[in-house]
């Protein structure tokens, strides 16, 4: 797997990377046999750099990766996890609250560092203890070499670049903004990858919108976006290639023009990841893009409004 460097971190990220919310069984029940058999075959075709949160099924993914890494040698892989989000609505950048996030997740995982500490989903906390509390409180335990860099993630991109640059943090994700259907990360990363501050992109397949199944009654898309993701994935389908497919591919071979380091993708699955290994091994169709790209014209860019309160009313 190709490494690049994770902005001015030092960490040479794969440019597939694992995000381990799933690992929380929080789409189905996932047992941690499948959890160590995932991480194993990941581990095993150079996809070292995992990204998981308390959040994700309220502990269960970090115990399960933890799980699946012992024996492990720590150097030989990077860990990302995060502070701040602790239930469906509920943040809290406290001084007090991260200490204890910190020391619950180092339990979990099975570690003594965290290569990436990263505030969680900053656009629905309160910013003013994010700056006050969480960040200092962060870059004291750096300071001890408890967490080796701070990060932000989010999906308001706007937010996320202005915090980056004010706080000078070490990392960004940010979720479903790199993908076929939106693409307004791209210049964001650029910006920000010239500042050196490392990028990372978070569900290229979107939530599940750019897959076969389509998206989930809960996503936050507009339906006339999650039509025409559902009239791509046909036109996937008689050509004999997964969305799915494509989507990846699309993601890894357009993240380096625009200073994205890694694509970090979710699975639970043994049989998912060799698949995505697989298939950002493979070329993009270019002419199959270009076919998407026609259908996908009207509602390109078209995200969602990611504050509080705002119900995910549409948005450009």
């Amino acid at each position: 797997m190709k490494t690049v460097a994770l902005g001015r971190t030092g960490i040479q990220v794969p440019v597939l990377a694992m995000g381990a919310a799933s690992l929380g069984s929080i789409y189905h029940p996932v047992s941690q046999q499948q959890a160590n058999e995932t991480v194993a075959t990941a581990l095993e075709h150079g996809v070292n750099y995992f990204d998981v949160a308390p959040y994700y099924g309220l502990t269960r993914a970090e115990s399960a990766l933890g799980i699946a890494l012992r024996g492990v040698p720590r150097q030989s892989y990077s860990l990302a996890t995060k502070v701040g989000r602790y239930g469906d609505s509920q943040w809290d950048f406290s001084r007090e609250a991260t200490l204890r996030s910190i020391d619950a997740s180092l339990a979990r995982l099975g570690t003594d560092y965290i290569d990436v500490i990263q505030c969680h989903d900053v656009e629905y906390g309160d910013l003013n203890q994010l700056v006050d509390e969480a960040l200092p409180t962060l870059r004291a335990l750096q300071e001890q070499g408890v967490v080796r860099h701070l990060g932000i993630t989010g999906y308001d991109l706007a937010l996320l670049e202005k915090l980056a640059v004010e706080q000078s943090v070490d990392t960004v994700m940010a979720y479903c903004t790199w993908t076929l259907q939106d693409r307004r990360l791209g210049e964001v990363a650029k910006r920000l990858n010239q500042a050196g501050t490392g990028v990372l992109n978070a569900s290229p397949l979107s939530m599940g919108l750019l897959t076969r199944h389509g998206a989930p009654a809960w996503h936050p898309a507009h339906q006339e976006v999650q039509a025409i993701c559902r009239a791509v994935s046909a036109l996937c389908d008689r050509e004999g290639v997964n969305i799915s497919q494509v989507a990846l591919q699309f993601a890894l071979t357009t993240a380096a023009e625009q200073g994205i380091a890694s694509t970090v993708i979710g699975t639970a699955s043994q049989q998912n990841m060799l698949d995505n290994v697989r298939w950002s091994a493979q070329p993009l169709d270019e002419g199959l893009l270009q076919r998407i790209d026609a259908l996908m014209a009207p509602v390109l860019n078209i995200g969602w409004d990611s504050r509080p309160g705002n119900g995910g009313k549409a948005q450009k």
